[in-house]
């Protein structure tokens, strides 16, 4: 009997994914384990590997379509030496939560919709040469029709990446607008756009937030991070941002009262410090996250915050490295922002964004000095925390910045 392959919902939250790729085709054997597809959430594109063996009957779902409904059906596997045509099929309504099910319907012959079978336009130039093209940037070109001919990728190798078609879109569909002549772009909204859009207008709408900005000297912090990273056999290269998660994670098990989530009938506490850290990737940002960042040592931190850095860029995050988080930190910094305001991820209660470490004259005993500063703002939902435990926080971190041994122990 045919097994259903149905939308998987690789998240609590997930209502839909866009279904990136197929690794199999028609008639292909299947084995379990094996990956059938790739699908793209609002966050990451992730495998989906079978739990059955047997024959990939039919793709009802073309490979680049997107905003497929979670339980939707979207493949059938059959037995070997069974076919199709052998057999009297429906399609039922897909409401299990399950991955997969089988047919128990048998009293009417499968219908695959037109639009559903319909083969995205090939890509390949007029004379059938091979085109090196990632699977993402191949979906995105498939979906705008546009021609790869002469089309040189600037990836490795000559591969063309997502940057490239981009890029042609804007220089192959720029149009003049019909009011004062100005060229432009329509850019499609990425799922991870749209959640992005979705979350913070919510949380920008619905929570009362509050800012509490402090500046922190750098200069023995930069001065033992310098040390650290000279030490002779060293492979550990410490960044700032390394000794920043250290500090707010020790900071929010000294001030728990910062440490908390909003749920409406309640106040969550949390007992660990899991620190999300905002990483830019293309199409937005992700939050992976340092789980209790407190019980870690600053080298165990730089190599998982890196880990899980590389890894959000490549879209091979698993949700529960980036959902939850207890607090989080916006660094743009590197970008010579100097000071900015973040919008808090609900349900945390605080976010705190980081600016530049730059050279600023400071009044020290009485004396005009040169100091080495750091403004660092702490956004707050006032239903959960109030000033005084905001302050509070500010203030056990400034201290853990500046005396910064604590934080290398």
């Amino acid at each position: 009997m045919p097994i259903q392959i149905l939308m998987p919902a690789l998240s609590p939250t997930m209502t839909e994914g866009n279904l990136v790729k197929w690794h199999k085709n028609e008639g292909d054997t299947i084995k379990a384990g094996e990956v059938l597809a790739e699908i793209e959430t609002d966050k990451a594109t992730m495998e989906v590997e079978a739990v059955d063996e047997g024959v990939l009957g039919k793709i009802l779902v073309a490979a680049g379509t997107d905003n497929v409904p979670v339980n939707q059906l979207i493949a059938l596997i059959i037995e070997e030496g069974e076919t199709l045509e052998s057999l009297a099929l429906s399609v039922p309504a897909a409401s299990s939560p399950s991955t997969q099910t089988p047919i128990v319907s048998t009293t009417e012959t499968l219908a695959i919709p037109q639009e559903t079978t319909k083969v995205a336009p090939s890509l390949l130039p007029h004379d059938q040469g091979r085109v090196f093209i990632t699977p993402l940037a191949k979906r995105i070109a498939e979906q705008n029709q546009l021609t790869l001919t002469n089309l040189k990728g600037s990836g490795p190798n000559g591969r063309i990446i997502k940057a490239d078609i981009e890029h042609a879109l804007q220089t192959a569909t720029a149009k003049p607008s019909a009011i004062n002549g100005e060229t432009y772009t329509d850019l499609k909204l990425s799922a991870m756009r749209k959640t992005i859009a979705k979350r913070l207008t919510d949380s920008k709408q619905s929570i009362p937030h509050f800012y509490l900005t402090v500046d922190c000297e750098l200069d023995a912090l930069l001065a033992l991070r310098r040390q650290a990273n000279d030490l002779p056999g060293t492979k550990q290269k410490f960044s700032v941002n390394d000794f920043i998660i250290k500090a707010c994670a020790l900071a929010l098990i000294k001030v728990p009262e910062v440490n908390v989530s909003w749920h409406d009938t309640f106040v969550r506490q949390y007992h660990t410090a899991d620190v999300a850290v905002a990483v830019a990737i293309e199409g937005g940002l992700i939050t992976p996250i340092v789980q209790a960042a407190h019980t870690k040592t600053l080298a165990e931190i730089s190599l998982e915050i890196r880990t899980l850095a590389d890894r959000a860029r490549t879209g091979k995050l698993m949700p529960h490295e980036y959902q939850g988080g207890t607090f989080s930190v916006s660094n743009l910094g590197m970008y010579g922002v100097r000071d900015f305001s973040a919008i808090i991820n609900p349900p945390q209660a605080c976010i705190l964004a980081v600016g530049v470490a730059e050279q600023r004259p400071i009044v020290k005993n009485g004396q005009l000095t040169l100091a080495t500063l750091m403004t660092c703002t702490l956004s707050v939902d006032h239903r959960a925390v109030d000033g005084a435990g905001g302050a509070k926080f500010l203030q056990e971190f400034k201290n853990l910045i500046e005396n910064p041994l604590v934080l290398y122990a």
